[in-house]
C-alpha cells in the first residue's frame, strides 16, 4: 500500500487494465468521503472513464470491535454484503451504483475490494438548500416513489435477501438487545445518560411491550440518510453504502428518516406505519446513535465536532422520551 491508495500503484493499474481493458491507464487516484466503515477512492483514467475503488479494510473502520462481534445475519459491513445487495436492488429496478468487479480473493491484500460506478452528482442533503423548489420536488419525490417501491417488496421472513430461513426472535428484539448495549456504552460516557439509564432502559421495555406481532417485511436500506442518496445530473436518486440492506420492519427506515430528512421527510411519508413501532425505533435511534458519536468522539474519527454535536443531540432527544 502506497500513501495514495490501498492497492499499490502497480496492482491498482493491473486491476483497471484486467476489468476494463488495455486502454484504461490510470492518470490520477483521490480519495474520497467514505464514512465510517469503509474506504473509497475515485480513478480517473486517462482516457476520461472514472471508477470508485470501494474498499473494506477492517482496521480502517472506527466500528470494527462491533463489526467483529456481530453475528452474520445480524451484518451490514463487507464486500459479500454490497454484491449480495446490490444484486437484488438492481435486478429489483432500485438504482445503486453498478458493481464492476469485486475481489475476495484475499491472497495479496488481506481485505476485499471492488470497483464501483462513479456516479457525477450529489448528495440529497445538498438539495436541502437548493433555491428552485421545483428542483427540490422532483427530486425527493423520485425518491420518496423509489423507496415506496422497495419497501413495498415483502417477505414473510426478516433479513438478508440471501437467507430465508423462518426466525424463532422477532426483529425488534435484535435491535432492543443492540440497543441495550449502546445505553451501556453510552452511560459509561455520559453523565446524563448514566444518571437516567435505568430509567431508559425501562422506556425501553415499555415502548416494546405495545408491539404486536407481525410476520410480513419489506425490504429497506438500513440507515437511510440525505448523505447516502446521490442525485445524477438528471435529477434520479441513487443509494450508495447498501451493506445494511435487509428485510425488516420498514418502520426502522422510516423513523431514521423523520429526523435525518426533517421538513423533507414530507415527501417520503408512509400513512401505513405503524405509529408504536415508529417510537419504538425512533428512541432505539436516538440511543445508538448516541453511543456511536460517543465511540467516532473517543476512536479519532477526524471531525470531533461532528461527533460529540451527534451524541449531545441525541442523548437529548433520548431524554425527551422520559
Amino acid at each position: 500500500m502506497d500513501g495514495t491508495c490501498h492497492l499499490n500503484q502497480t496492482d491498482l493499474q493491473s486491476y483497471i487494465r484486467d476489468v476494463f481493458g488495455t486502454g484504461y491507464v490510470v492518470a490520477n487516484v483521490s480519495r474520497m468521503h467514505g464514512g465510517a466503515q469503509k474506504v473509497v477512492y475515485k480513478i480517473d483514467c486517462s482516457n476520461g472513464f472514472s471508477c470508485v475503488l470501494y474498499v473494506w479494510d477492517l482496521a480502517m473502520s472506527y466500528f470494527q470491535e462491533e463489526t467483529a462481534r456481530k453475528n452474520p445475519s445480524e451484518q451490514s459491513y463487507g464486500g459479500d454484503l454490497f454484491e449480495i445487495n446490490n444484486r437484488y436492488l438492481t435486478q429489483k429496478g432500485i438504482r445503486t451504483p453498478s458493481l464492476y468487479d469485486l475481489n475476495k480473493e484475499r491472497i495479496r491484500y488481506t481485505f476485499d475490494y471492488a470497483l464501483v460506478e462513479y456516479i457525477e452528482g450529489q448528495k440529497a442533503e445538498d438539495y436541502f438548500r437548493n433555491a428552485d423548489s421545483r428542483v427540490q420536488d422532483q427530486v425527493f419525490q423520485r425518491l420518496g416513489e423509489m423507496l415506496a417501491a422497495m419497501h413495498a417488496d415483502k417477505r414473510q421472513t426478516f433479513g438478508k435477501p440471501d437467507h430465508s430461513d423462518a426466525s424463532t426472535a422477532a426483529c425488534q428484539q435484535i435491535q432492543m438487545e443492540d440497543a441495550k448495549e449502546q445505553l451501556s456504552y453510552a452511560s459509561r460516557h455520559m453523565e446524563s445518560i448514566s444518571t437516567n439509564h435505568d430509567k431508559l432502559l425501562d422506556t425501553m421495555h415499555e415502548l416494546e411491550s405495545k408491539l404486536t406481532p407481525r410476520t410480513e417485511y419489506g425490504f429497506i436500506h438500513g440507515e437511510l440518510g440525505p448523505d447516502h442518496v446521490l442525485v445524477n445530473d438528471r435529477l434520479e436518486p441513487c443509494l450508495i453504502d447498501i451493506e445494511g440492506a435487509m428485510f425488516f420492519d420498514i418502520e426502522h427506515e422510516h423513523s431514521f428518516m423523520t429526523f435525518r430528512f426533517g421538513e423533507f421527510y414530507r415527501y417520503l411519508k408512509n400513512d401505513s406505519l405503524d405509529e408504536d413501532r415508529m417510537r419504538f425505533y425512533r428512541f432505539l435511534h436516538h440511543i445508538s446513535l448516541t453511543s456511536g458519536g460517543l465511540k467516532l468522539l473517543h476512536r479519532g474519527f477526524p471531525d470531533q465536532t461532528f461527533a460529540i454535536g451527534l451524541a449531545e443531540y441525541h442523548s437529548k432527544c433520548a431524554l425527551q422520551f422520559l
